[in-house]
């Protein structure tokens, strides 16, 4: 059985049975037959159901935006933006997987010669509770307009919100089978994957979660992508916009809690600037309120679990044992964990070395933008980072060097229809969103007629 938990009062929400094996089956079985007769559909037909779930996202948005916040604790207006990018998400790919899966032609000694990109199958997703709609639906509208069927097994602490999710996609008027929750315990993913019907599996979550769902896909020969751990950098250099950079950080790193994988986590000023930069950052994240994720005009919530809350705590509390000097500190209250920033000058510090999954904001310098780099590839994890600078030229060049799936340049990292997703290193590879993304769930094929 599982639970769902409300983190700002820890009240009960609803309890979940687990799916039976034979439950499972069948799950499986109706999936195989939704997508045999899904994948027969053009793309502008199987487009028509996601304009008409963008639609339904849009006119439920309030009571999605709800269960929400009551099941993880994101506050109200960030859960309403979560279900409006949903649908953007859905109209996208409605308008362009078409011409993203088109067929390519190429030049050879053949008649013809074409690449085909066809459906692989059932996907198995395996998702995170931090974004409890939009890292379904960045992931299913894509799968499923490609042709596939999905299997979801979502964050057992969001399982009212994956109900919610499937009864969207059932009442937009997806034919039964297409999309399907699963409820199940961890160790039940293998024989999942296992089965001649699972063609391939995509997961985001914790380099631990990651690391064993890819190997028991790689035992059964089955395609796996995986988007993992981040700690991002963002680098601050001595002509940067500060105000622009200070907003950018503190937007970064204080969202949903900081609980985000892109979050900028690591942030590393050059020396010259940098207590400036501090005094910018510490004045925005003292105007942070916390509290009820219900009530209007509140930026930050409770986290989403109390043993996350706790987890951080111990980051913290290790970290200023190590020396890291306190700007703005910790208090914590059950779930609800205070914003505050840490200034490190040890790249050793566990807040350092270590993916932070909440409002600890964490400070370095650094004297030349090479050493800048040196920092930002110390980490383990290779997801994104940012780069604030006037000089174009060399942010482009520190771009190449720094070893992660994504650079922005006077921006706030985040995720985009048009553009890939996806990081190097621990976390993970794969890629989705964009052309490449849609392509991840799909079969290459070459006709060749000489």
């Amino acid at each position: 059985m599982f639970q769902s938990i409300n983190p700002f009062d820890q009240q009960l929400i609803a309890e979940h049975p687990a799916d039976t094996a034979s439950g499972i089956d069948q799950k499986i079985a109706a999936a195989h037959g939704a997508f045999l007769r899904w994948k027969a559909l053009s793309f502008e037909q199987r487009g028509e159901y996601f304009l008409t779930l963008a639609d339904y996202l849009r006119q439920q948005k309030e009571q999605l935006a709800g269960i929400m916040t009551d099941e993880m604790g994101k506050i109200l207006a960030e859960a309403r933006s979560e279900i409006e990018k949903c649908a953007v998400q859905c109209e996208h790919f409605a308008a362009h997987s078409e011409r993203l899966l088109r067929v390519e032609v190429v030049e050879t000694e053949a008649q013809e010669s074409t690449i085909v990109f066809e459906p692989v199958g059932v996907v198995l997703a395996i998702m995170p509770w931090n974004f409890p709609f939009w890292q379904v639906f960045r992931y299913a509208v894509p799968a499923l307009m490609a042709g596939n069927a999905t299997l979801l097994k979502h964050a057992p602490n969001v399982l009212g919100c994956a109900k919610a999710i499937e009864k969207a996609f059932a009442e937009s008027g997806f034919p039964a089978g297409v999309f399907q929750n699963l409820f199940c315990e961890n160790q039940v993913i293998e024989t999942v994957l296992a089965h001649p019907f699972v063609a391939m599996v995509t997961l985001t979550g914790s380099e631990r979660a990651g690391a064993s769902v890819a190997a028991t896909a790689a035992r059964n020969i089955k395609k796996s992508v995986l988007e993992l751990g981040g700690s991002d950098a963002l680098i601050v250099l001595q002509d940067a916009d500060l105000e622009a950079a200070s907003t950018a950080a503190v937007a970064s790193r204080m969202m949903n809690a900081g609980q985000v994988c892109i979050a900028a986590k690591r942030l590393l000023v050059h020396n010259s600037v940098k207590e400036r930069f501090m005094e910018l950052i510490t004045q925005k994240i003292n105007a942070i309120k916390v509290g009820n994720p219900r009530q209007e005009g509140i930026g930050i919530g409770p986290l989403a679990r109390l043993d996350l809350a706790q987890s951080i705590e111990k980051q913290y509390d290790s970290a200023v044992l190590g020396a890291a000097k306190i700007r703005i500190p910790m208090q914590r209250s059950g779930c609800f964990i205070t914003p505050c920033l840490l200034e490190i000058e040890d790249p050793d510090s566990v807040v350092f070395k270590e993916e932070t999954f909440g409002p600890l904001a964490v400070v370095m310098g650094f004297e030349t933008p090479a050493q800048a780099v040196e920092l930002a590839n110390g980490s383990v994890y290779g997801l994104s980072a940012a780069v604030w600078t006037r000089d174009a030229t060399l942010a482009k060049n520190m771009a190449q060097q720094l070893e992660v799936g994504s650079v922005f340049i006077n921006a706030v990292v985040r995720s985009d229809a048009r553009l890939p997703i996806g990081g190097t290193k621990k976390s993970g590879y794969g890629r989705e969103l964009s052309e490449i993304g849609i392509r991840e769930f799909c079969q290459t094929k070459v006709v060749y007629v000489a």
